[in-house]
């Protein structure tokens, strides 16, 4: 299998991930266009060798194309070419769904990342379907602004979490999900959550980038189906 250079581009920080152990990182923010986000990876990583990237981006990506710029980040992402700037193959896919596929572990599994927003992404055998649940009607507001960064600030912690065991019992039963995994940053402010939740790790994007190169070893085509 190739060597992978793991790329996880979330709303404060940009983090570079050679192996579980090894990585490094650089800020992001409302000001990080695609080309300075190129230069600070082959700074940062001019040291380290790889043969490929698996890139996880916080928008929306239709068969590896980013179709639509970020919130959190400056415009100019549709259609990059980062194969072309990178100058290495490069797999492109949104951000949750790259730390989903690293959490998966069978059956059919519903991720939350609570980060900055609200990523989401469902996992059943090898299809991996990424969600945009932010938007939804939730409250007064869009569910993302209860259960992303604002809401933490908005509610404090105990109203918070409250909102999120909530909406977690109400998304798992609808998408009849065997277990849910919580990743992001926030997902540490919790210390127990019932039977069926779990909580994810930063981590397991590196493992998710990984998987995003597995290859079926009869056809070689790849080997997770990532639904657009």
């Amino acid at each position: 299998m190739k060597k992978i250079l793991v790329v996880d581009i979330g709303g404060t920080s940009v983090k570079l991930m050679i192996s579980r152990t090894e990585k490094r990182k650089f800020s992001s923010g409302a000001k990080l266009t695609p080309k300075q986000l190129v230069g600070q990876i082959k700074e940062a990583t001019a040291d380290w060798d790889y043969e490929a990237v698996a890139l996880g981006f916080p928008s929306t990506v239709d068969n590896g194309r980013i179709t639509k710029d970020p919130k959190n980040l400056a415009s100019g992402w549709v259609d990059w070419d980062f194969k072309k700037s990178l100058g290495k193959p490069t797999r492109v896919i949104n951000d949750a769904a790259m730390q989903a596929l690293g959490s998966y572990h069978g059956g059919r599994m519903l991720f939350l990342g609570l980060g900055t927003g609200l990523g989401s992404t469902l996992i059943w055998d090898k299809n991996v379907l990424p969600l945009e649940l932010g938007d939804l009607p939730y409250g007064d507001a869009t569910i993302e602004d209860h259960l992303g960064k604002r809401g933490l600030e908005r509610f404090g912690r105990k109203v918070w979490m409250r909102s999120v065991r909530t909406a977690i019992l109400q998304l798992q039963k609808a998408f009849i999900a065997e277990y849910v995994v919580l990743g992001g940053g926030n997902a540490k402010q919790f210390d127990t959550l019932r039977e069926g939740v779990e909580i994810g790790h930063n981590r397991n994007a590196y493992l998710g980038g990984n998987r995003l190169w597995q290859t079926d070893a009869r056809t070689r085509k790849p080997k997770w189906n990532i639904i657009s």
